[in-house]
């Protein structure tokens, strides 16, 4: 009897035992997250600019005149500017924008054209208002999409009469209706063209190249009428940017301009033939050294552009493809034999 009892005992247990596992297989199955399912941190995404982004970009024609700079509007929100030379002396800009929503961009003035060159090599559409006798057929040659203020400026661009100055520094526009600009013209909003810069998303530690120098204070004279000058703030990481030893402002924002990057090089500048405003072209098709200015210090580089179509690529003296931190950027294209000074 006493054996019995044992036997039914010892059953009962090893049952009890398996109930108790598979309960806590059942629950365990359950309540398990599978492992790919665990959440992972992130890897860090580029800030400038969504690199998976297949929106076109939009190139804007800047007025730089003395009396229009006070009124600059918007350039704190493009990637990219560009500064070169016009005539007279004087300079022009041209903002490169993707992606975001800009109230007020101006003030806008014509087309020169070896800006085109560098809106091509951007896969952009062009905004300007005017153009130059050479500007306007070579728009029509290359096929460039371009938004042009002296047809559309009561439809996508308006003049700004509140300001005390001439008409001509008075014209703006923003990314709205420049949007509504490309649809009615039924211009091609995407691209497969690769961003110009090669952004890292890490710190690009351009102190520890062996050819880097301190790169406080940089100074790049276009003429006798302009010169803009960079100053490094090391809190932010940034350049804030001044022209003709006058912050350059944001007239919506009253914030200074800031950059953090800079690159500048030099090419051969000539006045056409003829022309009696003494309007210039561009020797930028080939090859050339500058330097690439970065969280305080600069390194020199090479620059190359093969075609007017074709990207400017930027290396290392070493050869390898420049990386550039992430941040908006200024390329400085000035005049060559005028005044440099980094410190």
């Amino acid at each position: 009897m006493k054996k019995k009892t044992k036997i039914v005992l010892e059953v009962l247990f090893v049952v009890l035992i398996f109930l108790v596992l598979l309960f806590a297989f059942r629950f365990n199955k359950e309540l398990k997250i599978p492992h790919e399912e665990i959440p992972k941190e992130e890897a860090p995404k580029l800030k400038i600019m969504d690199l998976e982004s297949k929106t076109r970009p939009i190139a804007v024609m800047i007025n730089n005149l003395a009396p229009a700079r006070n009124y600059h509007s918007g350039l704190h929100e493009a990637y990219l500017v560009y500064e070169m030379i016009v005539e007279g002396g004087i300079t022009r800009l041209m903002a490169i924008y993707k992606d975001v929503d800009v109230s007020k961009i101006g003030s806008i003035r014509s087309a020169r054209p070896y800006y085109l060159d560098y809106v091509l090599e951007n896969d952009a559409i062009f905004v300007h208002w005017g153009y130059s006798e050479q500007a306007l057929t070579d728009i029509r040659l290359l096929g460039i999409s371009n938004l042009d203020g002296y047809y559309y400026e009561k439809s996508y661009f308006w003049r700004d009469k509140s300001l005390p100055v001439a008409s001509e520094h008075r014209g703006f526009t923003n990314i709205e209706n420049i949007n509504k600009g490309i649809k009615a013209l039924n211009y091609r909003n995407t691209s497969q063209s690769k961003p110009l810069l090669n952004y890292s998303v890490e710190s690009v530690l351009v102190n520890q190249n062996e050819q880097a120098i301190p790169a406080r204070e940089i100074d790049i004279k276009y003429s006798k009428n302009v010169t803009t000058h960079y100053s490094y703030d090391e809190k932010t990481k940034m350049y804030k940017r001044s022209v003709n030893q006058q912050p350059h402002v944001d007239y919506v924002s009253k914030e200074q301009y800031s950059f953090k990057n800079i690159i500048t090089y030099q090419v051969p500048n000539e006045t056409l033939p003829g022309d009696v405003k003494g309007r210039q072209t561009l020797k930028n098709i080939g090859r050339g050294e500058g330097y690439y200015i970065s969280e305080g210090y600069a390194i020199p580089i090479q620059w190359e552009k093969r075609t007017r179509e074709s990207k400017t690529i930027y290396r290392f003296l070493n050869g390898e493809e420049l990386k550039v931190n992430d941040g908006n950027t200024f390329i400085q294209i000035q005049p060559i034999d005028e005044f440099l000074s980094i410190t």
